[in-house]
């Protein structure tokens, strides 16, 4: 072996790592590992690895991923994470004018059902309908970047263009960017929880209280999302 070749195992290791950490690819993963433990990387040498030697290497190249990322990336490269063997949640059937004055919600997910995902990582987006009264997961969307064509956020944005609100772990500012043109409100949750638990809480708060950002995605008018603010506003000065 010489000093650059890396066993099928250890690939593997560093493809499933690299999944687990936004706007990243094998071969940014294995600039770091180059910086921190050496080339080639050897199970001897992961196994010491710790998520403070990720944040540090390659002068801080992954200084700003959150914890839990980097935890998850750290298993794969341990060998303690594989491929999700957990089951996808069941897709429900759905037309349109099924659920009168519902929204349209994609979750960023790695794993079974949860939400999961950094957006330039995710393995796929679960599609909900979600209504005050009611809520369903209506499609999983895989996500394919060979088939990016050299833009991989405009790729990925381009797969929820019908959604009104995007829940994931963690978004980039350009990428977020991108999000928002296609008309997609993104909202930041970096744990990891069970989609189904994120999308009952915002079914919850759909409707005539809804606040002020949510009811203009579901669709109030202007003067009602104004009364509704200027409440809220009369609220706080009574709790003063």
């Amino acid at each position: 072996m010489n000093a650059t070749t890396i066993t099928k195992e250890i690939a593997l290791r560093i493809g499933l790592a690299a999944r687990e950490l936004p706007d990243t690819d094998p071969a940014r993963l294995i600039r770091v590992l180059d910086d921190v433990v050496g080339l080639p990387p050897s199970v001897k040498k992961l196994s010491g690895l710790t998520v403070k030697d990720l944040k540090a290497a390659a002068d801080g190249e992954f200084a700003d991923i959150d914890a839990a990322a980097l935890k998850s990336a750290l298993a794969c490269l341990k060998g303690e994470q594989g491929i999700s063997a957990e089951p996808l949640p069941e897709v429900q059937s759905y037309s349109d004018g099924d659920m009168p004055n519902s929204i349209r919600v994609a979750c960023a997910s790695n794993k079974g059902d949860m939400l999961d995902g950094h957006f330039g990582s995710c393995k796929r987006f679960l599609i909900y309908q979600v209504s005050s009264a009611e809520n369903r997961l209506v499609e999983i969307r895989e996500i394919d970047d060979s088939e990016a064509d050299g833009d991989k956020n405009g790729y990925r944005a381009g797969l929820i263009k019908d959604c009104q609100i995007l829940f994931v772990a963690s978004i980039g500012g350009p990428a977020a960017a991108k999000v928002v043109r296609t008309g997609a409100h993104p909202i930041k949750k970096p744990q990891a929880v069970s989609a189904t638990t994120e999308i009952e809480a915002l079914q919850a708060v759909i409707g005539k209280d809804a606040p002020p950002w949510l009811a203009k995605v579901v669709g109030q008018s202007p003067e009602e999302r104004i009364r509704f603010a200027q409440d809220e506003d009369s609220l706080a000065e009574e709790a003063r």
